[in-house]
């Protein structure tokens, strides 16, 4: 799968501002990416360092007036389509220590406030099953609203509200996950189909042994899902995050399918 991307993002800042912008597709074993331009004005001076878990990379940088950033690529996917029916749950004393820490609450997802819910629901099911029931269940109970949800709103507070964006469906499934002893984190991402179009977010479970992409909105197939970055929750992966006041001017994400 060949997927063109092309982000252009323009903001003002008034007095100096740091930021840290991390919008570039990860360069791996399964997605490829080439033509890959990024360019700022100004032509400011970045630093540029991993992301978490030393996925992908974030940016830097030191900006005042106007800051006008366009990034494009394309990007070879070959991650092949995964029936979760057939993973089984990690056993929890076999789970690695660095992955341990993506079972435990963090700043947006609560998985104690998920328990009775998860135990009333899905007690018959286990595994890769469990995780693809519950992603369906939040597909077809919450409704997509950009106006449903902000930067704060939590996994529990999305769940009582049964809305919210692409973010918010993740933290729920994260926390959900988490709660039934099932490593879950968050991933930031590009997907072809998103309505609107925009920066996406979606989940990997470790099940197996290996980490496996679901999207929990249902747009984005995991064959089509270009990956930027992971972390435990939104908070470790915001596209950008600045240290001091920027004005949005224009933000724009255009996600294609070549072939």
């Amino acid at each position: 799968m060949l997927i063109s991307i092309k982000t252009h993002l323009v903001y003002f800042a008034a007095k100096p501002c740091d930021l840290l912008l991390q919008i570039e597709a990860l360069d791996d074993a399964t997605q490829v990416c080439r033509d890959t331009q990024f360019t700022a004005d100004p032509d400011i001076e970045w630093r540029i360092i991993d992301g978490e878990e030393k996925i992908g990379k974030r940016r830097w940088g030191r900006v005042m007036g106007m800051f006008d950033c366009a990034y494009q690529t394309q990007v070879r996917v070959d991650r092949p389509t995964v029936v979760f029916d057939r993973l089984n749950a990690t056993p929890l004393s076999s789970v690695p220590s660095e992955i341990t820490k993506f079972l435990m609450p963090s700043r947006y997802c609560f998985p104690e406030d998920f328990l009775a819910t998860t135990a009333a629901q899905f007690q018959h099911l286990s595994g890769g099953a469990l995780i693809q029931a519950m992603s369906n269940w939040i597909e077809a109970n919450f409704t997509y609203d950009n106006g449903a949800s902000m930067g704060s709103t939590t996994a529990t507070e999305t769940f009582a509200a049964r809305a919210g964006v692409c973010r918010d469906y993740a933290h729920v499934l994260i926390a959900m996950a988490r709660v039934v002893g099932i490593p879950a984190r968050i991933v930031s991402a590009y997907a072809a189909h998103v309505v609107p179009q925009d920066f996406h977010a979606v989940v990997e479970v470790y099940l197996d042994g290996q980490w496996h992409l679901i999207d929990p909105t249902g747009m984005a197939k995991a064959s089509e899902i270009v990956r930027i970055g992971v972390g435990r929750d939104a908070a470790d992966v915001s596209f950008m995050t600045s240290y001091g006041a920027m004005e949005l001017k224009k933000q724009s994400v255009n996600v294609v399918l070549v072939e």
